[in-house]
């Protein structure tokens, strides 16, 4: 038995600060994500490394955290390694971002997108981040592409309390 759902390709740091709970926006210039509102998105990690440090600026100066604390973080992400569907993660709502965002909610969503610059992207609310048990090898696409994870891969559900 398998859970198919929707996936898309994340560079590393994100992948990690997604599937850790820091990165809770995904920025886009198209609404890629728009249709898979309240769906469960499964998180590949793509071969490549994002070229900005944005994130680091941002982990560093807006969350306080130390290099050992950053560095912790991205070993955590590489715990899988490249190109594998590594965890699941609920999608929100999207929308674009407009230039009259007032200056302190703005900082706020990139703070949250780990990312300055969002003015005109589109924007998505992450959440609920799980890491799969096991890796799932699978070559990266350029957009979003269904998968099919076999159920013994799947994070238990967290007890009700």
């Amino acid at each position: 038995m398998s859970l198919e759902v929707a996936c898309l390709s994340f560079r590393q740091p994100y992948a990690a600060l997604v599937l850790n709970g820091v990165k809770t926006i995904e920025s886009r210039w198209r609404p890629l994500l728009s249709e898979l509102q309240n769906c469960t998105l499964a998180v590949h990690v793509a071969q490549k490394n994002w070229e900005g440090e944005d994130w680091r600026v941002i982990l560093t100066e807006r969350l306080g955290m130390t290099p050992m604390q950053i560095e912790e973080l991205l070993v955590s992400g590489e715990r899988f390694g490249r190109g594998v569907i590594a965890g699941l993660v609920d999608v929100g709502k999207t929308w674009c971002c407009s230039e009259d965002v007032p200056e302190e909610e703005m900082r706020e969503l990139e703070t949250a997108a780990c990312l300055t610059d969002l003015n005109q992207k589109y924007l998505t609310r992450l959440s609920n981040p799980r890491w799969l048990n096991e890796p799932l090898y699978s070559r990266g696409h350029k957009d979003v592409w269904t998968i099919h994870i076999p159920v013994h891969l799947l994070p238990s559900a967290p007890p009700h309390l």
